[in-house]
């Protein structure tokens, strides 16, 4: 197995502090470095960054353990080709198109169910202040149907935690990389080349994401959209590198 890099060293030490600092500070540090919809008042700015260090309170540890074992596994192969000012930036990038796609996943359907009561004749105030007791009220599927209304609920005061989008960047780019890499996992019996495990995970994830589980993360109340938001932009920067060259030139 491949020596830890620099760079993911850094990374493992900055998540594993977070991590730490959140249990013991406790909703408080949640509140303040989750990934909050953007029209929740509890949204700040650094949020999208600061999001991809924090992860699931206990006793969710496989959340911060199968995160921290990819990133050791795939981003020391991928540092240790790009060198580490190349792989940071290609890490956080794929962190924030992980944020940016789940935001706009949340507006969509916060707005499909919020956007009905609004016409139904509901006042903006009303419906806000029963999100914010982190309440639905029984009514409002007089309007919407009960899904929708689950699901506006959900976007609006559920935030987002954790690596993953940017773990599925670094996934899409192991296997861009290196797509005939047998993976070997413990999960899986056999081997499988990265070229087939990474767009069947990707598919998995979303399936089960749309029924409330995921692969990673322990359960339901996984954001599959982060996930499949950090895989696209990862795909997208290794497809401009590759077409430009611009993936020949270390970073140092």
């Amino acid at each position: 197995m491949m020596n830890m890099t620099p760079t993911v060293k850094q990374l493992l030490i900055i998540n594993i502090i977070f991590y730490i600092g959140s249990q013991v500070v406790g909703q408080a540090a949640y509140d303040i470095f989750s990934l909050y919809f953007f029209e929740n008042n509890k949204f700040q700015i650094w949020q999208p960054l600061t999001h991809m260090f924090m992860h699931a309170q206990m006793p969710n540890f496989m959340h911060i353990l199968f995160n921290m074992f990819a990133l050791y596994s795939f981003g020391s192969a991928l540092e240790h080709f790009w060198g580490g000012k190349k792989f940071l930036f290609f890490y956080i990038s794929s962190g924030l198109g992980a944020a940016l796609l789940h935001l706009g996943v949340n507006y969509y359907e916060f707005h499909v169910g919020f956007d009905s009561l609004i016409q139904a004749g509901l006042s903006k105030s009303e419906i806000l202040s029963w999100l914010y007791k982190g309440e639905l009220n029984p009514q409002w599927e007089n309007i919407i149907t009960a899904t929708e209304s689950r699901k506006m609920g959900e976007a609006f005061v559920i935030p987002a935690v954790g690596a993953s989008g940017a773990i599925y960047g670094l996934l899409v780019a192991f296997a861009y990389m290196f797509p005939n890499a047998q993976l070997g996992l413990m999960f899986i019996p056999i081997p499988i080349k990265a070229k087939y495990f990474v767009p069947g995970i990707l598919l998995v994830d979303l399936v089960l994401g749309f029924k409330g589980e995921a692969i990673f993360g322990g359960g339901s109340g996984i954001a599959h959209f982060a996930h499949l938001g950090g895989a696209l932009t990862g795909f997208l920067m290794m497809y401009y590198w590759k077409k430009s060259q611009f993936n020949r030139n270390r970073w140092d």
